[in-house]
């Protein structure tokens, strides 16, 4: 690879004055409405690493590299060239990155280099991308360097997890998912998160007594919640409302253009994404069966059905939760299926893309969610496990989440007036009713508004 390219993709290299220069971070500048992501004070630069940053198109993944190296920039710790950056999207296969690397290892050879960071930006749709990096670990190329990756689809990572264990070092996973609505709070009116308790647990104690402390902004949190109902926690939507007062349609257009890339990069056809998420859009938030989406569908194969829901998954657009048994705690896989999209803005790009008009559109998004926003939390606890369920008989639950030896529940009552309902079922003891106004935490009533604002996550 010709050195020229390398070091357009590294301004710092001629002074770290000149990261300044960086197209990324001059962009994050220019944003009326910036944040640090908070997976920049927990990245570690420990050699030996090989950490995974995963997470959907333009949730800020480019942005936390480059912030990441700006910090060790500053920090005096490193030479600038001991800083590579290089965003592998164009790359074809693995021996474009073993040409890539080479070309960097020939350079800090030069330089008397010994150890590096180096950021391989979206580097999972090169094709058998994983062989580059396993081989160069094996052979101990990277034993002094920090290797950050990052990926818009997990499967291209976790389907290879295979090549790599015991070839992490210190590494670990992150997940950069849109803001969720805390973090919308803090973006939007940091004064009033300040005034807002995290939950650290899911005990029923400690959710009365902070959602009580919460409820106190009650009304700003209203309001900023309908803003996130209408523009979701895409960091470019935030800042087109920031600035016209409304998410531009350039923003829908950017993000379909870059959902159908990945389905294409995925070797999967996007018209048939198109129809099958059609028919989902059609039935949310009712439980399904592939069986049924196929009848409806020009898709007959349940099994291709199932293959593109899981790949849409793995895009982080929706999340799929199961049936519970509530009284063994066991997943019933067999059992129709609830599709949970993963943030209000998509409904609005998925409603234009499938030609499809949603009736109470504001009651679908808010149970999704409240569901999304459980899945996180269980996903950076170390009680519950990293899923989402569901539980249907006579009456439903829409949202569960499992820990050993209990499950707790969470019913959205979108409405303005909620009457108790208490729910004991098998193993599941809680089940909370999230409402839209009314508060009577004695009795497990909280508004989504308050209850959202408590959940704080470690990452995404």
């Amino acid at each position: 690879m010709e050195r020229n390219i390398l070091f357009a993709k590294n301004p710092w290299w001629k002074g770290k004055e000149h990261f300044e220069e960086d197209e990324d971070y001059r962009k994050w500048k220019e944003k009326k409405i910036k944040w640090l992501p908070k997976a920049l004070e927990q990245i570690k630069i420990k050699p030996f690493s090989l950490h995974f940053i995963l997470g959907p198109r333009q949730a800020g993944k480019t942005t936390l590299l480059k912030l990441k190296i700006r910090e060790l920039l500053e920090s005096g710790k490193y030479k600038p060239e001991q800083i590579f950056y290089f965003r592998c999207e164009e790359l074809r296969d693995y021996k474009e990155i073993d040409e890539l690397l080479e070309s960097y290892s020939r350079l800090r050879g030069e330089l008397q280099i010994s150890s590096s960071v180096i950021f391989l930006d979206e580097i999972t749709f090169a094709d058998e991308w994983f062989r580059s990096i396993k081989s160069r670990i094996d052979e101990g190329k990277f034993k002094e360097d920090v290797l950050i990756i990052t990926g818009s689809a997990s499967f291209e990572v976790m389907k290879h997890a295979e090549y790599f264990p015991g070839r992490r070092g210190h590494g670990e996973d992150f997940l950069i998912l849109p803001l969720s609505f805390r973090e919308f709070i803090e973006v939007m009116e940091p004064e009033i998160c300040q005034k807002i308790p995290a939950l650290l647990s899911l005990g029923d104690i400690e959710i009365k007594a902070k959602a009580a402390k919460a409820f106190l902004n009650f009304d700003e949190l209203n309001k900023l919640l309908s803003l996130y109902l209408k523009i979701g926690g895409f960091p470019l939507a935030i800042n087109s409302y920031a600035e016209y007062k409304r998410v531009d349609s350039s923003v829908n257009a950017a993000y379909l253009s870059w959902i159908k890339n990945d389905i294409v990069k995925a070797g999967r056809s996007i018209n048939i994404a198109r129809e099958i998420l059609k028919s989902v859009m059609s039935k949310i938030p009712s439980p399904i069966s592939w069986e049924n989406i196929s009848r409806e569908t020009s898709i007959k194969s349940p099994k291709t059905i199932n293959a593109y829901l899981h790949m849409l998954q793995e895009m982080f657009l929706i999340r799929i939760s199961y049936f519970l048994d509530l009284n063994n705690l066991t997943t019933e896989f067999g059992k129709n299926k609830k599709i949970h999209i993963i943030d209000p803005l998509l409904y609005e790009i998925f409603e234009e893309w499938c030609l499809v008009e949603l009736k109470d559109k504001e009651n679908k998004k808010v149970e999704d969610l409240l569901a999304s926003h459980l899945f996180r939390f269980a996903k950076n606890s170390k009680i519950f496990s990293e899923e989402i369920f569901y539980w249907q008989n006579s009456i439903e639950v829409d949202s569960i989440i499992r820990a050993k030896d209990r499950a707790v529940g969470f019913e959205a009552k979108w409405s303005n007036r909620v009457k108790p309902a208490r729910m004991i079922i098998g193993k599941m003891k809680d089940v909370y009713l999230i409402s839209k106004n009314t508060f009577e935490p004695s009795q497990r009533i909280i508004p989504l508004s308050v209850f959202l604002a408590l959940l704080d996550f470690k990452i995404g």
